[in-house]
């Protein structure tokens, strides 16, 4: 890694921008490596996961990584997967689950870190806030986003978010779990080889 990409995330990590609005304070969440050849975007950090600091370190992790055929040794290897969320930072509590993802984070941050993506094949966007920044065109629903996945084959997926509290969306939508996953899983492991 080049000094500039390790200034950048170190200037990432220190970042205060929207510390009057975090109830836990600040504690960027980024997994990042230049060698990545799978970006993955998520939302932002849960409270679990601002505590230990690990992406995605939860059940929605778990599942996630069911979804992508991987361990967490390959998960977590930042060579392989950067994990860059939308929000860097765990926003807080509402009244239906996490708050989103501060709108200060991805401008300030997003268009200067992923060009220091150099093998990048593939990004994962997981949930509303992921697609409405790298999908263009018509809003849609996550639903519709993701049900048009093979639109957007092979450079990027739509994905809903892997959280338990989306039991029910799976449920409705059992496609995405015959049809979508065993094609991403090929595709996984054809990049991390």
């Amino acid at each position: 890694m080049n000094s500039e990409t390790r200034q950048l995330l170190a200037q990432i990590r220190a970042c205060t921008l929207c510390e009057k609005h975090l109830p836990l304070g600040p504690r960027p969440v980024v997994q990042f490596h230049p060698k990545a050849r799978i970006l993955l975007v998520g939302q932002a950090p849960g409270r679990k996961v601002h505590a230990s600091g690990k992406p995605f370190d939860d059940a929605s992790g778990d599942r996630l990584r069911n979804w992508l055929g991987i361990t967490a040794d390959t998960f977590y290897n930042a060579k392989q997967l950067a994990i860059v969320p939308m929000g860097f930072c765990y926003p807080g509590t509402g009244k239906s689950g996490d708050l989103p993802p501060r709108p200060e984070c991805a401008p300030a941050w997003r268009h200067k870190l992923l060009p220091h993506l150099e093998h990048q094949k593939l990004t994962l966007a997981i949930g509303r806030y992921a697609h409405d920044w790298h999908f263009s065109g018509p809003k849609m629903t996550v639903t519709e986003r993701v049900q048009r996945w093979r639109e957007y084959w092979p450079e990027i997926v739509p994905l809903p978010h892997p959280s338990p509290r989306n039991n029910l969306w799976l449920r409705r939508n059992p496609w995405f779990e015959t049809e979508l996953i065993p094609q991403l899983k090929q595709r996984v492991q054809q990049l991390i080889n």
